[in-house]
């Protein structure tokens, strides 16, 4: 286990700490949803990339939203950590998941549905994209 931890401590010499203000912190990412996505509300947005990697292919910050609902259709797996508010997300299907501060899902590549900001909304977010094509079920 201690070999373990020297080894991991070789690679990442450093944590990664997310603030949203003050020093360290990334240029803040300020959009809104539009078009055909959008389906209520203004769904004003702001992301704090805290962390970029693995050739392009892992992301993780901060992201908030103001209350809204859009479409929504990944091709990536994102894990969220609600930090504050309330959001709806539902399946294709149907399937609804009522979601608030201090939960923490995963939404995963291929999942398709509606998000639904029901109160401001703060999350900590770890995108992982594809990866090339590879073997089957390879990622």
């Amino acid at each position: 286990m201690a070999t373990e931890a020297v080894i991991l401590a070789g690679m990442f010499p450093r944590l990664i700490l997310m603030p949203t203000s003050g020093p360290g912190t990334p240029p803040v990412e300020a959009g809104q949803g539009s078009g055909e996505a959008l389906l209520s509300g203004a769904y004003l947005t702001r992301t704090w990339n805290h962390y970029s990697g693995e050739n392009g292919r892992l992301y993780c910050g901060i992201w908030e939203s103001t209350p809204g609902k859009v479409i929504i259709n990944y091709t990536e797996w994102e894990f969220c950590h609600l930090i504050e508010g309330r959001v709806v997300v539902t399946s294709e299907a149907g399937a609804e998941w009522h979601l608030q501060q201090g939960d923490a899902f995963m939404i995963p590549a291929g999942f398709r549905g509606t998000w639904e900001t029901v109160q401001t909304v703060r999350k900590h977010y770890v995108i992982l994209m594809p990866g090339p094509a590879g073997p089957a079920g390879a990622s």
